[in-house]
C-alpha cells in the first residue's frame, strides 16, 4: 500500500503582494483622510463630498468650540460681555446711556421670580440680566430643548471701565445649569448664551430671589 504524501507546506506571501497590500491600504487610508477626517474635524473640505454629507459644518463648529475653550473669558464673550457698562453720562451729553447703566439701588428690594425664553438660531448669542444690588441673591436654573449652548453668567461693574466684569462661571456645549449666586456689586447681572449648534434652540430660564427688574439686552 502506498502511504498517502503530505501536501505542500504553506507559502509567505510574496513581496509583490505585501507591497501591493501595504499600497491599497495608504491609498485607502488617504481617501478616509480626505473624504471623512479632515471635514469632520477641521472643517475643511478639499473633494466637497464631506459638504454634501454634512461632515463640513461639523467640523467648523467642533473648531469654532476649541478656540471659545483656549480664549480667555474675556474675549470668547461678544461684545456684550467685553465691554462693561460705560461711567453714566451727564443730560447734555450727545452719546446715550448704554442699558446697563443703573443706578445703585435706594430702596429695599422684594422677593420676585420670572421664567423667560430665549430663541438662538446658529451661531447667535443673546443675554438676559437681572438690575441687583451688592449682597443680593438669585437662585436659577435653565435648560435648552435641543442641543447644547456656549454659556457665562456674570456681571457688569457700575461706572467701570470698559471690559471690567465679574464672571460667577462658565462651560461649553451645556445643555442645563442651576445654581445660585450673591451679587457682588450694584448692577447688572445674569447670563450670556451663545448656540454653536447648526439649528435653533431655546433656553428657558427660571429666577427667584431679591433684584428689581429682568432685562433682555439683545
Amino acid at each position: 500500500m502506498t502511504e498517502p504524501t503530505a501536501g505542500p507546506p504553506g507559502e509567505l506571501p510574496s513581496s509583490q503582494r505585501l507591497l501591493r497590500s501595504t499600497v491599497i491600504a495608504m491609498a485607502t487610508a488617504g481617501v478616509l483622510l480626505v473624504v471623512a477626517v479632515l471635514p469632520a474635524e477641521y472643517g475643511v473640505d478639499p473633494s466637497g463630498i464631506g459638504n454634501v454629507l454634512g461632515l463640513t459644518e461639523m467640523g467648523k463648529i467642533k473648531q469654532q468650540l476649541a478656540q471659545e475653550a483656549e480664549a480667555p473669558a474675556s474675549a470668547t464673550a461678544p461684545e456684550q460681555l467685553t465691554q462693561a457698562a460705560q461711567p453714566t453720562q451727564p443730560a447734555q451729553a450727545a452719546a446715550p446711556l448704554d442699558s446697563r447703566q443703573v443706578a445703585a439701588p435706594t430702596t429695599a428690594v422684594t422677593q420676585r421670580s420670572d421664567s423667560v425664553q430665549v430663541v438662538l438660531v446658529a451661531g447667535q448669542g443673546k443675554e438676559i440680566k437681572l438690575a441687583m444690588q451688592k449682597g443680593a441673591r438669585v437662585t436659577y436654573v435653565w435648560s435648552t430643548d435641543n442641543g447644547g449652548v456656549n454659556f457665562e453668567t456674570h456681571g457688569d461693574t457700575l461706572n467701570a471701565p470698559s471690559g471690567d466684569f465679574h464672571s460667577y462661571g462658565k462651560g461649553r456645549n451645556a445643555r442645563a445649569d442651576s445654581g445660585a449666586f450673591v451679587a457682588v456689586f450694584n448692577g447688572m447681572h445674569g447670563w450670556y448664551w451663545r448656540n454653536r449648534t447648526s439649528g435653533p434652540v431655546t433656553v428657558t430660564l427660571k429666577t427667584s430671589g431679591a433684584y428689581q427688574e429682568l432685562k433682555r439686552l439683545n
